[in-house]
């Protein structure tokens, strides 16, 4: 109920504000099944079959850190594929999705707020998500501050500074935005100085250390790094919590072979987290997060793009 709730509330804040154009992809990549997503060309001249596929990982946190996590899984999609499989660190969320979009990136993991930028501009195909072993799944968007700011209420947050991590991420800028705006009428530029920390683990650090007063947040990565003791939790106040997002969505590009694409699913499908490091790393949210599971985007990502078309996100791809 409490979940219905938020999603409820969030509806009618997205509501009062202004609708702008709906998403589409860009000219270069079809969509004759009308699912979304850019479909696999047709003509088998302008597919690809790469001797070495590129992984990379959404670039919320120390890319170094993730390069060990996702080694065991990247071995095991080695083995379902039958070719090298190389981890790309990449160090934000617009080089991930211009990386995929002139062909560099082929396997991705993209956040919640750039799903829909890789998908219209990069033929991101997204097919998986992370998610319990009993299907639940997700984050939710948390603004924080420290205890002793003198902030008790997000509303105290008017003339002061409020960091956000970039402007493709949707709980570390997005969603807040399109919140405050409609719960709290509070504006960027306005009625407080919007920062930005370029990643998650940046703002959260720096409320933790009092660099920042408060901070937009995907709670997720608070927790892994409350697990890895990075910060602690009495370093930390929650000022608000959102209605729970979809976690970061896993796919290919769109101009691999479609026998290739299933064997790269098939892959993500049939990974054995037991013991492994991304259990370790992903166990620790809540919901734990313990397989893949199936998704599409046009059914797990249509809350995203409700914000995007509240916020008059672009999708022009320059």
């Amino acid at each position: 109920m409490k979940a219905l709730a938020a999603a409820l509330a969030l509806t009618t804040c997205l509501a009062s504000l202004p609708a702008y154009a709906e998403f589409k992809l860009d000219s270069r990549y079809t969509d004759a099944d009308g699912d979304l997503i850019a479909d696999v060309p047709s003509d088998a001249s302008q597919q690809i079959d790469p001797d070495t596929l590129v992984f990379a990982y959404t670039p919320v946190e120390d890319p170094a850190v993730y390069a060990e996590v996702w080694a065991g899984f990247l071995e095991h999609l080695e083995k379902a594929t039958g070719k090298d499989v190389q981890f790309f660190p990449v160090q934000s969320n617009a080089a991930q999705i211009e990386a995929m979009r002139a062909g560099r990136l082929h396997i991705a993991g993209f956040n919640t707020g750039g799903n829909p930028l890789a998908v219209a501009c990069a033929g991101f195909r997204p097919f998986a998500m992370m998610a319990s072993k009993d299907d639940r799944y997700g984050y939710e968007m948390e603004i924080i501050t420290y205890p002793g700011s003198g902030i008790e209420k997000v509303e105290d947050i008017k003339g002061k500074k409020l960091a956000f991590t970039s402007e493709t991420s949707n709980s570390g800028y997005k969603a807040p935005s399109a919140i405050l705006a409609s719960e709290f009428k509070m504006e960027a530029g306005k009625d407080f100085e919007p920062v930005f920390s370029g990643k998650h683990d940046n703002s959260i650090l720096g409320v933790a250390n009092k660099d920042y007063l408060a901070a937009s947040v995907a709670n997720s990565v608070k927790q892994r790094m409350l697990a890895r003791e990075v910060v602690k939790e009495d370093q930390l106040k929650v000022l608000y919590k959102s209605q729970t997002f979809p976690t970061t969505g896993y796919g290919v590009v769109y101009n691999l072979k479609p026998e290739l694409q299933k064997q790269i699913q098939d892959a993500f499908f049939s990974f054995d987290w037991n013991g492994s490091k991304l259990l370790a790393e992903f166990g620790t949210s809540e919901p734990p997060q313990e397989k893949f599971l199936p998704i599409t985007f046009k059914e797990n990502w249509s809350v995203i793009r409700q914000i995007d078309a509240a916020t008059g996100v672009s999708y022009d791809c320059k």
